[in-house]
């Protein structure tokens, strides 16, 4: 049962943290998104920080939903540009001292959690940021961060109740501050039936273990929840969000997983774990997404390859065309004026339209005699396509992100399917 398990859970996949015990290197999780993972019907799979990860990610394929949360400040060089520093030497020596454990900058971390941002943005993987990980998200989208929050932004605040604590290490998980949530958002929805402020707007106190926070949001977010200085709380990408249909970009400056009840593991509002619940719901819709493409393949992959006679013929083309382009190459150009160049368009066709080969795969091309570097033809295609290229880049230019998402994903399930029955098909011409 337990094997049968692993295959129908989703896999989530979520980073260590680095502390030192007993003089040594430890990787931890915090358990309360353990715990609210498995609750909500996924498995969490952990990946370490450890030198290297971030160049094996693959190797924790299926992932069906990201889960970045708690660690160290992200390296400012990933979002500063020149000129765009906002604190001082003097400033961030102190910063230094007051926010020990956070401002010490973990390079591999940043390098293993960006990577794993920017494969949720191409795939339209369902991710969710907590704390830093919502920075991650915002960092990878091309926003930035306040270095520091009360150099940056509360001192220069010229109302006092304006003025927002975001760390309060005497009362570390008790502290709460008030946040205003967006109308029609998620966070409005889960948290509807809470406070309405004076200005009629929904306002819930949340937990704030921060000292850093977005400064310019990435354009393709909308923000969710502000605190009163101004600070953006919350957001997520509105055409990446349906959990049902497998979608879900969102990042929470907040824990809503410890927003709970002093010495008790109730939270502090209904709310609080519906983030955790909603993003697993869109890990299992995507999940199942993965394995009907996967099916469909599998099931083209069986069938029997009968080639009617329209394609023997164009069969039989391709391969004069290879046996020609091989004797172009041994023996030069001494043979061209016997040659048609239309005897070497449909092997240049044939590459044109199987350009992703793998290397494997150029080689049999190789050893057939595939090479086209005599074939005036078809360079002129390549000259071709250079036009054809611009007015593709000019059309997606104008598609929306999730357009361009579910684009992507298609070419390279099609990429997948052509490459494996171009393979069958190579491996039945010798």
């Amino acid at each position: 049962m337990s094997s049968d398990l692993s295959v129908i859970l989703p896999r989530v996949l979520i980073v260590s943290r680095r502390t030192v015990r007993k003089n040594k290197f430890v990787d931890f999780v915090g358990e309360y998104h353990l715990d609210l993972i498995i609750r909500y019907g996924a498995v969490p799979v952990i990946v370490p920080r450890v030198n290297g990860v971030h160049m094996l990610l693959e190797s924790f394929e299926p992932i069906h939903g990201v889960l970045l949360c708690e660690g160290e400040d992200i390296d400012p060089s990933l979002y500063q540009s020149g000129g765009d520093e906002g604190v001082s030497k003097e400033e961030l020596e102190e910063i230094r001292r007051l926010h020990v454990s956070d401002t010490a900058i973990d390079k591999e971390k940043d390098s293993i959690e960006l990577r794993l941002a920017k494969l949720c943005l191409e795939r339209n993987i369902p991710y969710l940021g907590i704390c830093r990980g919502s920075q991650v998200l915002n960092v990878a989208c091309g926003g930035t961060l306040y270095q520091d929050i009360e150099t940056e932004l509360s001192k220069h605040s010229k109302i006092d109740e304006n003025k927002v604590q975001h760390m309060n290490y005497d009362d570390y998980d008790g502290h709460r501050h008030e946040v205003e949530v967006v109308d029609d958002t998620p966070l409005h929805h889960w948290f509807e039936e809470e406070h309405i402020n004076e200005r009629g707007k929904l306002e819930i106190r949340v937990n704030s273990y921060h000292h850093q926070g977005v400064k310019r949001l990435a354009h393709r977010f909308l923000p969710m929840a502000f605190a009163r200085d101004g600070l953006i709380e919350a957001f997520y990408d509105p055409d990446a969000y349906n959990p049902d249909q497998g979608k879900f970009i969102m990042g929470l400056q907040f824990h809503p997983e410890r927003m709970r009840r002093p010495d008790s593991d109730q939270f502090d509002y209904p709310g609080c774990p519906s983030a955790y619940k909603e993003f697993v719901k869109a890990a299992v819709a995507y999940q199942k997404k993965l394995n009907s493409l996967s099916s469909s393949s599998s099931v083209q992959s069986q069938l029997p390859l009968k080639l009617d006679s329209a394609v023997e013929i164009k069969r039989d083309r391709i391969l004069r065309s290879f046996s020609i382009a091989r004797n172009l190459y041994t023996t030069g150009r001494r043979m061209m004026h016997s040659i048609k160049e239309s005897e070497l368009e449909a092997g240049a066709e044939f590459l044109e339209s199987n350009a992703a080969l793998s290397l494997q795969q150029q080689n049999r091309l190789k050893q057939m005699g595939a090479t086209v570097r005599n074939s005036r033809s078809y360079i002129e295609r390549l000259k071709m396509n250079e036009g054809r290229e611009k007015l593709a880049r000019n059309v997606m230019a104008k598609m929306s992100v999730e357009q361009l998402s579910d684009l992507m994903a298609s070419y390279h399930m099609m990429g997948q399917i052509c490459s494996e029955v171009l393979e069958k098909k190579l491996n039945g011409m010798h």
